[in-house]
């Protein structure tokens, strides 16, 4: 995902046949009939729309915004509300992964957290100045971009980004290297998605030698930055192939391991079928699927975790067990009627938190920060209109979500950062 989103519009027609009674008690919050529907994917198919086979029940035209109708049965309750987790009880989970045969070193970072919270979020209008995000408590955020002086609201900590889409650098290496000197310290995240292709969308090949032509810029211009691999959309088994391929054309380049300060993915729970909706197949993978996930997935909390363990055990087995790990985007991309109403999100949220601050393993976290294992996420997002239900602001009236709300509800009783 990032600054330019997928799909264009945010209106759904939701209208029965069966005049002015059907469609008040439709207003009124009644059960809506179950339709049977075929899903086709738009231009960039992050989200799939839904159009109505022959048997469905008919419907209005689609909405001036282009995207077809949508008639989905609300999930069962159980499955939109579970019960709410209390901050204050946490306390790291330690499982019994038995690491690999051969033993890994554990690579002692200089990662610190200088009082900040680990959580941070996406801008995607912004600025982020513009709301009032105190009652937020973020430690940091990124907009997909590397400014030489980003607004930091409160002492928010903000995180460069450099793109590789077609195969250059943006910014250029000159404005990389002014950037780097006038924020040093800061945290550079290499490219966005370059697993995607209507994101950054670059082969293995090319991403390692633009991931080198960065690092060492940025290094020679700020030997103190902390510099991070871009984030492909999901740790799935297709997605650590592709990085697989990044470390070995890596070497193949430079006659040396990848230097990475910080490993980084997103945890998007998306579909992975070429053509259709979802996150596709990564550039130079022959493979025409990989997980097929479904529209219900986006919110499944086990299907998340799952993702982080196995990335941590994929670090692990390929030399990188303990680096620091960053989530640096992540949420629920499906609209609303698409079954995930605000108390549903909110309840997602509160479990990725609860995940990311009690999860830990000796054999697979970072030691420098009792062995957990993630040291901060980002959440998507802040205010976006393409995907708006994950939200934590209106970027027209300003005014906090009701998802910003159980944000804040959810941070508030926590102990500490």
């Amino acid at each position: 995902m990032g600054s330019s989103r997928w799909i264009r519009g945010a209106g759904w027609a939701l209208i029965l046949a069966g005049g002015a009674l059907a469609l008040a008690a439709l207003l009124q919050g009644m059960a809506r009939p179950a339709v049977h529907m075929r899903l086709t994917p738009t231009l960039e198919p992050l989200v799939p729309t839904r159009t109505p086979s022959p048997a469905s029940l008919p419907v209005a035209s689609p909405s001036a915004t282009g995207l077809s109708p949508t008639l989905s049965p609300t999930p069962p309750a159980s499955r939109i509300t579970p019960s709410r987790i209390t901050p204050s009880r946490i306390t790291p989970h330690v499982s019994r992964f038995t690491p690999p045969a051969s033993p890994i070193t554990p690579h002692v970072s200089r990662f610190t957290y200088h009082d900040l919270p680990r959580w941070g979020v996406g801008v995607a209008v912004g600025p982020i100045s513009r709301y009032n995000t105190t009652p937020l408590r973020l430690g940091w955020y990124l907009d997909w971009r590397a400014r030489a002086d980003p607004p930091r609201p409160g002492g928010v900590e903000y995180a460069q980004m450099v793109r590789v889409k077609d195969g250059v650098l943006r910014p250029d290496a000159e404005a990389i290297a002014a950037i780097a000197r006038a924020n040093p310290g800061s945290l550079w995240l290499i490219g966005n998605e370059p697993d995607v292709k209507w994101q950054d969308n670059v082969d293995p090949v090319t991403y390692a030698r633009l991931y080198h032509e960065a690092y060492t810029v940025i290094k020679g211009a700020d030997p103190t930055a902390q510099v991070a691999i871009g984030g492909v959309s999901q740790p799935t088994p297709l997605r650590m192939r592709y990085l697989d391929a990044v470390l070995e054309a890596y070497r193949e380049q430079f006659g040396a391991p990848m230097p990475v300060d910080f490993w980084n993915v997103h945890n998007f729970i998306l579909r992975e079928e070429r053509g259709s909706w979802g996150v596709d197949i990564p550039p130079g993978l022959p493979d025409d699927r990989g997980v097929l996930y479904e529209i219900e997935d986006s919110g499944n909390l086990e299907a998340f975790r799952r993702q982080i363990w196995d990335f941590r055990r994929w670090m692990a087995a390929r030399g990188y067990g303990g680096w620091p790990l960053i989530v640096s985007e992540y949420g629920i991309p499906m609209p609303e009627d698409y079954g995930f109403p605000p108390e549903r999100v909110v309840a997602f949220l509160e479990g990725t938190f609860e995940f990311f601050l009690t999860a830990a393993d000796p054999a697979l976290g970072n030691p420098s920060d009792g062995y957990r294992l993630v040291q901060r996420w980002c959440w998507y997002s802040l205010d976006d209109v393409t995907y708006p239900t994950g939200r934590l602001f209106d970027p027209q009236s300003g005014a906090m979500t009701e998802v910003g709300e159980g944000w804040v509800e959810y941070v508030s009783a926590l102990q500490s950062p």
